[in-house]
């Protein structure tokens, strides 16, 4: 059933700069979280109200409005203590809930892999912990019944104690699965893989780049948070070289921190990569702002030491001749466009010439077998088979600690 929603912001003296594009986003995120806004209300306050968020008079606004629309819910574009929530739904008698609420039932929506869900539910919990307040929250779904309560444990306590334990549950089976992802990307480093990570806001066209490059079949929509789960796929480049491209969960303005430490583990999927792909919506009028937000992250995640470059998509939704980039460093493409993706290829291997190593290996007739090794595990730009001396010369790059580079 898709529940009619209005959404309520506050513009503050720090918000203000952001306020207009957020107050969008999330109409976006309502949306894919399967919602029909059919409101929006907003006052411009220079704090927010410690009660309600907005003030008496505009919370009178937004119940006569709710009437009128029918809605089914409010959504705040704030996060939301518990307190703040029970008062504004005895107001306003319908379902209220924030932001990172919204964007968890999305992430919740999306989770395909066991690690995915088991991340999902963790933030959840750790959401909802602090915010339980006893009064009618049920957690019959995360236990409940027979032994499960001490003697003279109240309600609160046993529902707290519920979820305490159901995270630790979690936290164990996450770092069971961390490991196992740890050794298989042990196993990519020791093979002397090169690895790129693709990175970006949400709905910037990360999947699409990787669709596009790698032939892979990845769920790609026009929404927020299309992918969640971590996707890696092999990709061989036209000189012959294998490599993996991985794609990763989207960035978000005041990505909720529930997400950040739940999806640690995904979001280390990027962390030992050799090159990642920032992706940009070219065509965004939030495009400063979307770009400082995954810089940001990225130093947050301490992963600001990798190389980066910058991929400016929808280059077919904005004017090229009045773009101007920012980052760098850069291409500008349009990831429909094959002729586009081409132009990203050669961007790629420019960079990948910066990080990897150069070496020139003179091979003999009967080493010729290596050959295809070379071409299989380094970045091979030219050789040639010198009759005279009856040996191939190979000149090309390697990642550093690579066996090629020493080789006699």
């Amino acid at each position: 059933m898709i529940e009619k929603a209005i959404l309520v912001g506050v513009e503050t003296q720090d918000n203000y700069q952001v306020f207009t594009e957020s107050m969008k986003e999330l109409a976006s995120l309502t949306e894919t979280a399967q919602g029909d806004v059919v409101g929006e209300l907003i006052q411009k306050l220079p704090t927010v109200n410690k009660k309600t968020i907005i003030g008496k008079g505009k919370l009178e606004e937004l119940t006569q409005l709710i009437l009128a629309r029918e809605a089914d819910m409010v959504i705040f574009n704030h996060e939301l203590t518990a307190r703040q929530t029970a008062f504004i739904e005895e107001a306003v008698q319908v379902k209220v809930i924030d932001r990172v609420q919204l964007i968890l039932d999305i992430f919740a929506l999306r989770a395909r892999s066991k690690e995915g869900q088991l991340q999902v539910e963790l933030a959840q919990l750790s959401y909802l912990l602090p915010r339980l307040t006893g009064q009618g929250i049920s957690m019959s779904r995360l236990g409940g019944g027979i032994g499960t309560r001490g003697p003279g444990e109240t309600k609160l306590e046993t529902d707290r104690r519920h979820i305490r334990n159901k995270m630790s549950q979690i936290k164990k089976e996450l770092k069971e699965l961390s490991a196992h992802r740890e050794r298989i990307r042990q196993k990519r480093q020791e093979s002397e893989v090169f690895q790129i990570g693709l990175i970006g806001y949400t709905n910037a066209g990360k999947s699409t780049i990787m669709n596009a490059v790698t032939k892979a079949d990845t769920y790609e929509q026009d929404q927020l948070f299309a992918t969640l789960d971590p996707l890696t796929k092999k990709w061989t480049l036209p000189s012959g070289m294998q490599m993996t491209l991985t794609d990763t969960v989207g960035f978000i303005q005041d990505l909720p921190t529930q997400l950040i430490e739940a999806f640690q583990s995904t979001l280390e999927e990027s962390h030992d990569m050799d090159l990642l792909l920032h992706v940009v919506d070219s065509s965004s009028s939030d495009r400063l702002q979307q770009e400082q937000t995954v810089m940001h992250l990225l130093h947050d995640l301490k992963m600001d030491k990798t190389p980066v470059l910058t991929v400016y998509n929808k280059s077919d939704l904005c004017s090229k001749e009045v773009f101007v980039p920012t980052l760098f460093p850069n291409c500008l493409i349009s990831a429909r466009k094959e002729q586009d993706i081409n132009l990203l290829k050669d961007a790629i291997i420019r960079e990948m010439k910066l990080v990897l190593v150069p070496y020139h290996i003179e091979l003999s007739e009967n080493q010729a077998y290596l050959l295809s090794e070379l071409n299989l595990k380094t970045l091979v730009i030219n050789w040639k088979y010198d009759e005279k001396s009856h040996i191939y010369i190979v000149d090309g790059y390697a990642k550093k600690g690579s066996k090629w580079l020493s080789y006699k």
